[in-house]
């Protein structure tokens, strides 16, 4: 069985520049091979050294020349060509072996890399991957912090090494240029630049990312001071172009009343989201507003719970001066929650534009946790008689009752109303059986969640707080043996 290959991309030189994945598969081989002149020192095996571990096998690439001439039958090539194999023969003997092979490139593996004369010698014949890699080109543009290339302009990568009458050619011809090996072609570069008319515009950069990193304008680099590891950018001709500041926007507030849904994010819709992202200012009970995740650019303004009127006030003031805001709710904002109050309101701030964001409401979110109690004509009733005598709430729970409504029952019940829920079973008890079906969920969505199906006989309200919400079946809703409660569409 034989082990596989790995051409890695370490980028530019800064360790914290390597993808995760290379950085994985340095820390996972079994052998790790990297290129170095006959100095022996690797700056691929530096940009790595963080991720390698103890015991993994080592195998070093010494190039047999740089630059200098050769005395081999093939010439500078032919002993490139007899080291290349080489170094093919001494992987595959390790591959040959099973062993996983990681073989370290600067920048990307296949970008001027010495790396792609091993993968045409060994791809064919090994499993093999390439895992790319931040280039010099793009470390470069990103030091200068300078676009390359925008819209349809067109980016040309040359080597120094090429002809000075090929390089002004195509310096000439291009929008945006970046030209690599450069050390002892820099005085070459530098001419054809002069030659094309862009000198003037280009830019030496020097070890990008590193610890020597340096930048300069290029027609002010001393060619003797110019390392191979550095490049000449000409950076995107539209990044020069003036773009004005932008001239000061019309203030034009305005009031969105946004629902929450019943608990977290995944409750909540893109169209909210979005209403909550564009604000400037959120308002509401403080819990819900606390739900928003914090924005340092926005005001929050957190208020008690019984205080609705003011709120909505509140919230058209600040739109009146300019502020975008949101005022949120739980569930749905049309449903016993702030859209109303703040319509209400807003008759008397008629310059101010006022928009309503549905949620998902809490009835729904009960419901479906339980299959379809609502899948038939229902009633949504609030047994709060804060707002309203409870002899009305009472008439409506009868009315409902008769009608063999579902009844989706918001505020059963809370710290200082603790009788209602008890009053409105006895009054659903005239009209209804006691094996009614009943689902009480607390907390739907939260870290609390509950849900409980019991009958309407049988309902104890000691178990139920503000935090939930009930469905009171009708006459044909029914509790499969699964425990999933459904209302069919069809009546009798």
């Amino acid at each position: 069985m034989t082990g596989r290959l790995y051409g890695v991309g370490l980028g530019p030189g800064d360790p914290e520049l390597v993808t995760v994945k290379t950085a994985r598969l340095i820390g996972e081989a079994e052998v790790i091979a990297y290129h170095a002149a006959r100095h022996g020192r690797s700056i691929a095996r530096s940009i790595a050294l963080p991720y390698m571990k103890e015991g993994q096998i080592e195998e070093l690439l010494l190039y047999p020349l740089t630059t200098e001439t050769t005395d081999h039958p093939g010439g500078y090539q032919g002993a490139l060509d007899d080291f290349y194999a080489d170094c093919a023969a001494r992987l595959a003997a390790h591959l040959d072996a099973g062993r996983t092979v990681v073989v370290l490139a600067e920048g990307d593996p296949l970008f001027y890399g010495s790396y792609m004369h091993l993968h045409k010698r060994l791809a064919h014949h090994y499993p093999t991957e390439v895992v790319p890699g931040v280039t010099s080109v793009s470390a470069a543009s990103a030091v200068l912090g300078r676009p390359l290339v925008e819209r349809d302009e067109v980016l040309t990568v040359l080597p120094g090494t090429l002809p000075a009458e090929a390089l002004a050619e195509r310096l000439r011809a291009t929008d945006s240029a970046a030209v690599l090996k450069l050390g002892r072609t820099f005085s070459k570069v530098r001419d054809a630049l002069a030659e094309a008319g862009r000198l003037d515009d280009a830019w030496y950069v020097e070890r990008a990312t590193m610890g020597a990193e340096r930048v300069a304008p290029l027609k002010d680099v001393d060619p003797g001071d110019v390392p191979y590891f550095s490049l000449a950018l000409l950076t995107s001709p539209a990044e020069r172009t003036f773009v004005p500041s932008p001239a000061p926007a019309e203030v034009t507030g305005e009031v969105t009343v946004v629902g929450l849904g019943p608990a977290g994010r995944p409750w909540l819709t893109p169209e909210a989201q979005e209403a909550l992202a564009a604000a400037t200012d959120l308002v509401g009970y403080g819990p819900y507003v606390d739900r928003v995740a914090p924005n340092p650019r926005q005001r929050r303004h957190r208020t008690d719970n019984r205080v609705e009127a003011e709120r909505a006030r509140h919230a058209l003031d600040l739109a009146r001066e300019g502020a975008r805001v949101a005022v949120v709710s739980s569930g749905d904002p049309g449903v016993f929650a702030m859209a109303s109050a703040v319509l209400e309101a807003a008759v008397d701030f008629p310059d101010v534009p006022v928009r309503v964001v549905p949620g998902l409401t809490a009835a729904q979110a009960v419901a479906s946790r339980v299959g379809a109690p609502l899948g038939h004509d229902y009633c949504v009733l609030s047994l709060s008689d804060l707002l309203k005598p409870w002899e009305v709430v009472a008439d409506r729970l009868a009315a409902a009752a008769r009608a063999d409504l579902v009844l989706a029952l918001y505020n059963p019940a809370s710290r200082s109303r603790t009788w209602q829920l008890a009053a409105a079973r006895d009054v659903l008890l005239e009209h209804r059986d006691a094996a009614t079906p009943v689902v009480i969920g607390r907390d739907v969505g939260g870290a609390h969640e509950s849900v409980t199906v019991t009958t309407l006989g049988e309902l104890d309200p000691a178990r139920v707080d503000m935090r939930c919400l009930l469905i009171v079946g009708s006459s044909t809703t029914r509790v499969a043996k699964n425990g999933t409660v459904y209302t069919p569409r069809r009546y009798p």
